[in-house]
């Protein structure tokens, strides 16, 4: 299963809210959308999951043309929103039983599918509740059900962590770990990067509109393309910070340093290990009584940062 974009454009009028957008991903990756607000991550997304029309270019599920073949390719996607509409007088069950149906599901398939669905997400204690009544992390868990009713093997995440507490995203990351598992092919959106960097396989940086850099998690990180940000070291010493801070900037190849309290500073620096090891040797001759050197692995944010202007379409 392999879901291509190929040269997507949708304009409202003047604004060029999706601008010529192509990146591929396969069965098994999970795929981060990681772009500032604006940038046109959710227009996208929702042309995949066939709640809009491309001005131009296509999309493509299993080969299946988004435009072409809409029905085709709802049968083999699931899409969680932002957020789960309201709904005052359904409950769990009766909702994920009703996309059940929606699919034509019938009879024992549609009963094994909604508590197969309720037992995954884990949502069997609360699957007499009405939705009103839920937590946000519950309501995203019973939106993550209802996107996987049909057992598509194609998922669309837009900004599912969004609002949630840190037990729920724990819970949610631990979720899409199992989806990997299930070699599902997963599109998931998150202003969330350090923990996109944990579950992902591969990243589309967009802004304005249009792709910046693409690939997987270890080309973008090891900046294959020679726009990699700085290597970040933490260091810590039994000393003040401000001291130890100097002493790295008297340092050939430290091009910046910040105290972040407690005797610690982070710097950066244009070499790899080998000029690393020198900094550390360069400061013990100095007489810093250092007692750690970490150096930290650049994440999707440190990427995002770099290649982004933060500007919008």
């Amino acid at each position: 299963m392999k879901v291509e974009v190929v040269g997507l454009r949708r304009y409202f009028g003047r604004t060029k809210a999706v601008d010529g957008i192509s990146f591929s991903f396969d069965t098994g990756h999970v795929f981060g959308f990681v772009g500032p607000n604006g940038s046109g991550k959710t227009t996208t997304m929702r042309i995949l999951a066939t709640l809009d029309d491309p001005t131009s270019g296509d999309a493509f599920v299993d080969g299946m043309s988004v435009r072409e073949y809409p029905e085709e390719v709802r049968r083999r996607l699931g899409f969680v929103p932002d957020a789960l509409p309201e709904h005052a007088d359904i409950t769990v069950h009766e909702y994920l039983d009703f996309f059940a149906r929606s699919y034509g599901l019938k009879g024992l398939d549609r009963r094994r599918a909604v508590e197969g669905v309720e037992e995954f997400t884990n949502v069997i204690g609360i699957r007499e509740k009405l939705l009103r009544e839920l937590s946000k992390g519950m309501k995203q868990r019973v939106s993550v059900g209802r996107a996987l009713i049909h057992d598509p093997e194609v998922l669309i995440m837009d900004e599912p962590a969004a609002g949630l507490d840190p037990r729920a995203r724990i819970e949610l990351r631990e979720l899409l770990g199992a989806l990997g598992e299930r070699n599902k092919a997963i599109l998931i959106s998150s202003h969330i990067l350090t923990e996109l960097t944990e579950i992902c396989n591969g990243a589309v940086i967009i802004e304005k509109g249009r792709v910046l850099r693409t690939g997987t998690v270890e080309a973008l990180l090891k900046g294959d393309d020679g726009t990699s940000p700085a290597e970040r070291v933490r260091v810590r010493s039994l000393g003040p910070g401000e001291e130890l801070r100097r002493a790295l900037l008297e340092i050939p190849g430290v091009t910046e340093a910040r105290c972040m309290g407690n005797g610690t500073v982070e710097f950066e620096s244009e070499g790899g290990e080998a000029l690393a090891a020198g900094i550390l040797q360069a400061l013990v001759a100095k007489g810093c009584p250092v007692v750690e050197f970490l150096p930290l692995r650049p994440d999707l944010e440190d990427i995002f940062m770099h290649v982004t202007k933060g500007e919008v379409a």
